[in-house]
């Protein structure tokens, strides 16, 4: 499965230092990446305000743009729209130039962010993410994308209210951190840690975070079942 992800900058003109945003972008991204390397091609800024990424799989995606989310401050944020269907390279005729990407992936990956721009403008401000799939997905595929939209709705409203303490201490416990080494980061005790942990939510984005890793390890285990027979 191929899944292509086109990520914008949601409110670009209101930075008065465009350089230095840019640079909060990478640097979050970069956190995600090391932390939980699941992108095929990470995302990468290409025209104007815009980011591209691939994934092998949906929950890759899902558990990827997690983190990058909960590591960028609050007043950095990025619209994601995902697409569900076949990434194809272009083979450029200049010499050394690089390949070019289509395909029915990126046309529903910008379907998606457009539809995820128009929904956060009107009934749904904390909407971020979005998914598409190409017209020729099958019926598991658009029943997947079905329920990891009401996912993403739920989680992007979570992650509204969060302060910029409780994404930081929520991104640490994904990444396995413990508690008393957050307390110790923030200079505060245990005891406010879980506190905070609970007052955003937490245990939910967590025990989605663990379902998504727990399929992608599957899907990753009847790959090399295949390969082995």
């Amino acid at each position: 499965m191929d899944v292509a992800v086109i990520a914008d900058i949601v409110g670009s003109r209101r930075f008065r230092d465009r350089a230095e945003a840019q640079r909060a972008f990478e640097k979050a991204i970069a956190q995600a990446e090391a932390d939980l390397p699941l992108a095929g091609e990470p995302l990468r800024a290409t025209a104007g305000d815009e980011l591209q990424a691939r994934y092998a799989s949906l929950e890759a995606a899902l558990a990827s743009l997690l983190l990058v989310q909960l590591a960028l401050p609050p007043e950095h944020e990025l619209r994601f729209g995902i697409g569900v269907g076949a990434v194809h390279e272009i083979t450029p005729s200049a010499p050394g130039s690089a390949a070019l990407q289509d395909g029915p992936g990126w046309w529903a990956a910008r379907e998606a962010v457009d539809i995820v721009h128009a929904r956060q403008q009107r009934a749904l401000p904390t909407a971020r993410t979005w998914i598409v799939g190409a017209p020729d997905q099958n019926e598991a595929v658009t029943t997947a994308i079905g329920l990891a939209n009401a996912y993403v709705l739920v989680r992007d409203e979570l992650m509204a209210g969060m302060s910029p303490r409780e994404r930081r201490l929520v991104y640490g416990r994904a990444v396995g951190r413990t508690q008393a080494d957050l307390a110790s980061a923030e200079g505060i005790s245990q005891s406010a840690v879980s506190q905070a942990l609970a007052r955003a939510g937490a245990a939910a984005v967590l025990f989605g975070l663990d379902g998504l890793r727990g399929r992608i390890a599957a899907d990753r285990d009847d790959i090399a079942e295949q390969d082995a027979s």
